[in-house]
């Protein structure tokens, strides 16, 4: 099959031939039709300090995708050869306390798949059956393909109630946009967002959010005097993972605010933990989804007519996946998907 590989420590992939994976006793054998790119996926390819770090080479990389059930193990029971599936991209242990505790998302010896398990970007993928999730009939494959993301943006969005509360989000990429639909559909009043790029801002715009902020030009707090705000945001949505974010939205929260947070900062900083504690505000860090709520809500809320596609932007064929990592890099762009077969 073919597959795309980091084949060296190097920056870029090679689109290469590889075996196409045995499966076990409880896997499943599957056809990938749609994968997306993640950004952990462009610093793969651009090996990076934390690709150095973390990711051994060689390896098929990618864990963002959708495809078909051609093959089941011969303990597997609850699916289907045909059945269209994407899949959690977190391998747990089983045995540390939190996955005997059913806190499977809390596992302290998680694998990544495309990080440092054999991954998606490929003709096929083989994954353990517990790990499969399989989707409603009529769901867009695009948007199932990126279902990984935007668990991450439910599981952020959820994290707290949101229901009649103003909501600030920090980071407009794609995960931050599909963080402030969800919010939107469960109730929000305001989903306000920020970020310094015009694309993604615009992005923003145009799913019909309350405001989308340069923060380079505009304040916070004039965004909340402009919607008559009197007492900052009930929630906080941290995605963008900079520190000048965090501690923007920290000056900007109601007494008692809550904070999800999942951007993942590459540096320490420091944050004014008097006005933390004085203020009573609640920081919960987010990573993944939950195994597997978050994947019911997901399906759930598409069911209802939640419609993440416009955050896709580019999409190309597989073979052509340089360009799609030129525009990646670029930053003028939402989601990008890559075809790997038609269904």
């Amino acid at each position: 099959m073919k597959a795309l590989v980091k084949a060296r420590p190097e920056a870029g992939l090679s689109y290469e031939d590889v075996p196409i994976p045995a499966i076990g006793r409880s896997d499943v054998l599957i056809k990938v039709l749609r994968t997306g790119i993640c950004g952990t996926d462009l610093h793969i390819y651009s090996w990076d300090p934390w690709a150095q770090e973390h990711v051994p080479v060689p390896l098929i990389i990618g864990h963002e995708f959708v495809g078909q059930i051609v093959e089941l193990g011969v303990d597997v029971e609850d699916l289907e050869v045909g059945d269209l599936v994407s899949g959690e991209g977190h391998l747990v242990c089983g045995r540390c306390r939190n996955c005997i505790a059913g806190r499977r998302v809390q596992c302290a010896r998680t694998k990544g798949i495309g990080v440092n398990h054999p991954g998606a970007f490929a003709e096929y993928i083989a994954l353990p059956a517990m790990n499969v999730w399989r989707h409603l009939a009529g769901i867009d494959l695009d948007v199932a393909a990126i279902f990984d993301p935007f668990g991450n943006a439910v599981h952020t969005a959820l994290a707290f109630p949101v229901l009649g509360e103003d909501v600030l989000i920090t980071g407009a990429g794609p995960i931050g946009i599909m963080a402030a639909i969800v919010a939107r559909h469960a109730g929000a009043r305001y989903t306000v967002i920020t970020d310094v790029s015009d694309y993604r801002l615009e992005l923003a715009r145009s799913v019909g959010l309350t405001l989308a902020l340069d923060v380079s030009r505009t304040r916070i707090a004039d965004a909340m005097s402009e919607l008559g705000m009197r007492e900052g945001f009930d929630v906080g949505l941290e995605v963008s993972g900079r520190a000048s974010a965090l501690q923007e939205m920290l000056a900007n929260m109601a007494h008692g605010g809550k904070i999800a947070m999942l951007g993942l900062p590459n540096e320490q900083f420091g944050i004014d933990w008097s006005h933390l504690v004085m203020n009573m505000i609640t920081i919960k860090g987010i990573y993944g989804r939950e195994m597997f709520e978050t994947w019911y809500w997901m399906s759930v809320l598409v069911q209802s007519g939640v419609d993440i596609s416009p955050v896709i932007t580019h999409r190309y064929a597989a073979t052509d996946y340089e360009e799609a990592f030129e525009a990646m890099g670029i930053g003028r762009c939402g989601k990008v998907v890559l075809t790997w077969s038609e269904a």
